[in-house]
């Protein structure tokens, strides 16, 4: 959805929910330094304040009638598309193998490390891979490291047989469609949701 702002600005934001809980809308926003509507997210933004917003758009939706396995690799907040379609996956039934991978760069950014653990345990053809760039001394984290695109080709060296979905950061993404496509990867299967910061007129990030 994109939230209309003065000016004519914009701000886009992928949908954390899946189509069958539809109530409430549910975002994952992470606080931008500096960012004029982060901020005010974090900052000012009271309970019952209006917003205005249009939506939804993209094309970034699980493709329910492909047979192939699935793999998803999701950047920081880029699990909040991902999370809406693995619940829509389990609310249908789908079966297919998927494996999520979610990439952040320290512990405390698995915000909501809980829900894909949970997700393990009571789906036996879904697997999660958390993978952290840069542990910190107190992570104590004995899991993956590095990049998590990498992390992806490690296990599955050959891509060709696969439905890939991404969301994240622009560099995430350029990085793991390059490296994809070397490990046999047929675009028409990989899916993106590249999480771009908008930037007005006046070179204000949010």
């Amino acid at each position: 959805v994109d939230f209309l702002l003065r000016g004519n600005r914009r701000r886009s934001f992928s949908l954390a929910n899946p189509p069958h809980d539809d109530e409430l809308l549910e975002l994952h926003v992470r606080q931008v330094p500096d960012g004029r509507f982060t901020g005010y997210i974090f900052e000012e933004l009271k309970e019952r304040a209006l917003l205005r917003f249009e939506g939804p758009f993209g094309t970034f939706f699980l493709r329910e009638d492909s047979p192939r396995p699935i793999l998803m690799i999701g950047g920081g907040t880029g699990f909040a598309p991902i999370k809406s379609m693995l619940e829509h996956a389990f609310h249908h039934g789908i079966d297919r193998p998927i494996h999520f991978y979610w990439g952040v760069r320290a512990r405390h950014d698995l915000y909501l490390a809980d829900l894909p653990e949970r997700w393990a345990r009571e789906h036996a053809s879904f697997r999660y891979t958390p993978v952290l760039s840069e542990p910190r001394a107190g992570d104590q984290w004995n899991g993956r490291t590095g990049f998590v695109h990498e992390a992806v080709i490690e296990d599955y060296p050959d891509l060709s047989g696969y439905d890939v979905y991404m969301s994240g950061p622009p560099p995430m993404i350029e990085a793991a469609k390059t490296a994809f496509a070397i490990h046999g990867l047929d675009p028409g299967h990989l899916y993106f949701d590249s999480f771009d910061f908008a930037v007005d007129p006046e070179d204000d990030p949010a």
